[in-house]
């Protein structure tokens, strides 16, 4: 634990890998063999799970389910190879909602061993939001109280989390899917609408406003931009009046990207983008325009070695750009129609209880009640998301790319998109395809770890997979 300055006048007691957060980078290249040792010298149990990183399943990093959490004092070594290139992250899965949320990530950057691009700049910016000037243990989201959120009982690999009460969270009576505007009360605000206005300061690489280093960079440089979304709200980013391509989502290539200027890439929580600019002799900013006051904190200067670098965001910063869409975004391929062994529909809402808990589900069921996508080694499975709900949910699958195969009913019309997480928005349906090559028992999540701790969660399983480690009930796994 340690105390870090986001910016002038506002520090937060942040948990850290080796004493910074977001934490080091780790930067490897393809073929490489990975070895971490995680030493925990939390309060409590943790682990580290390599967020969209086809890892072994004894490697995920989830407490209860591949592994037991590491306790206070001891240590678990994380091994495997690093065969996919691409930008990738990590984080802790162990009670992820609040240990995430208080520091505990950081990026993973694995080279081409022959690579097809050569960047003079290559730059890392970790996208998160933080909440200060609150007791974190003690979130209010109501009425003041998520003490009734007991996640000590949550064995998901011996498949029982009746610990799970979320009975004193109340948000609120009002699900009407508002944005938390200042004419709400904390009573009739939905559960999404508290945390955009809790979320008071966002970061980039852990600073805000004046603190954030600049990008230096000289004319005619090629410039490479790797964004990580390690928070839980969208980040609209905006490149001022500078051109760039999209090269990269969730570290799998884009076919032919095409260059755009004044539009806005959405940024879901969990999601990875690379772009590429060559920088001109006129500085620029990088800025946010998510829906929240926090965003202006999110100003992140490009400044050019003898260059003009002037530039204001006073103009575009009010501007209505539009938001790039990624289903039609490249070249598109031909490709095959797949022969489908298995087909899954995951419908998506979020709903209040009668006791007024607000609940997130996957076909009207909360973990563990949800029924896994059960597969073999070999199958091709063809998973349908339907958001049947108020807000957006980025659903993450564990140890496997997937392929985005249409999007409301229409085949995807740009570039094929493999991505390990997709944001799916109210109203919206996907359909999204993998191959199970990769035994092991995986989560399949929302990664708003909000919706995740309140249910939305299952599990792809490989029939007759045994986990390779034993339970141990005394450690409190707690893997969401």
């Amino acid at each position: 634990m340690k105390k870090i300055k986001l910016k002038q006048g506002t520090e937060v007691e942040a948990w850290t890998y080796n004493g910074t957060a977001p934490g080091p980078q780790i930067r490897v290249t393809q073929g490489d063999k990975l070895r971490v040792i995680l030493k925990n010298d939390l309060p409590e149990p943790t682990s580290i799970h390599w967020h969209g990183y086809p890892v072994p399943n004894d490697m995920d990093g989830i407490p209860g389910v591949t592994q037991n959490a590491v306790k206070p004092g001891e240590s678990f070594t994380y091994e495997f190879t690093a065969t996919v290139p691409g930008t990738y992250w990590y984080h802790s899965h162990q009670n992820s909602v609040e240990q995430e949320d208080k520091g505990l990530y950081g990026s993973l950057v694995v080279e081409p061993k022959s690579p097809t691009a050569r960047y003079d700049k290559d730059v890392t910016l970790v996208l998160d939001e933080w909440m200060t000037g609150m007791d974190h243990s003690k979130m209010g989201m109501g009425n003041g109280n998520m003490s009734g959120m007991d996640h000590g009982n949550m064995n998901m690999g011996g498949g029982n989390m009746s610990g799970m009460n979320h009975g004193n969270m109340s948000m609120g009576g009002n699900m009407s899917g508002n944005s938390g505007g200042s004419g709400q009360t904390g009573s009739e605000m939905s559960h999404d609408a508290m945390m955009k206005q809790m979320y008071n300061v966002f970061t980039v690489n852990g600073a805000a406003g004046k603190m954030i280093q600049p990008i230096e960079v000289k004319p005619g440089e090629r410039v490479k931009l790797r964004f990580v979304n390690a928070g839980f709200q969208t980040h609209l980013i905006h490149l001022h009046d500078q051109s760039f391509t999209i090269t990269d989502t969730d570290g799998q290539p884009i076919q032919d990207p095409a260059p755009v200027t004044n539009q806005l890439l959405a940024i879901a929580p969990g999601e990875r983008y690379d772009l590429e600019f060559t920088a001109s002799d006129k500085g620029f900013w990088i800025d946010d325009h998510a829906d929240s006051p926090a965003a202006a904190d999110i100003q992140i200067p490009v400044k050019i070695a003898g260059g003009d670098n002037q530039s204001s965001l006073s103009s575009a910063k009010d501007a209505k750009l539009p938001v790039i869409d990624m289903t039609a975004y490249g070249k598109k391929t031909n490709a095959d129609g797949r022969k489908y062994n298995k087909a899954f529909t995951m419908e998506l809402n979020n709903v209040k209880t009668q006791s007024g808990e607000e609940v997130y589900t996957i076909n009207g069921k909360t973990f563990p009640d949800t029924a896994p996508l059960s597969v073999e080694k070999g199958d091709w499975v063809k998973v349908t998301f339907v958001n049947r709900g108020t807000v957006d949910h980025p659903m993450h699958l564990h140890g496997h790319f997937f392929r985005v195969v249409t999007k409301n009913g229409q085949p995807v019309q740009g570039s094929p998109l493999l991505k390990d997480t997709l944001n799916v928005r109210p109203g919206e349906k996907y359909e999204v395809e993998f191959l199970a090559d990769n035994p092991g028992q995986w989560m399949f999540h929302c990664h708003d770890l909000h919706h995740a701790s309140a249910g939305m969660v299952t599990e792809v399983k490989y029939q007759g997979f045994k986990p390779s480690f034993t339970l141990d009930p005394t450690v409190g796994n707690k893997p969401e």
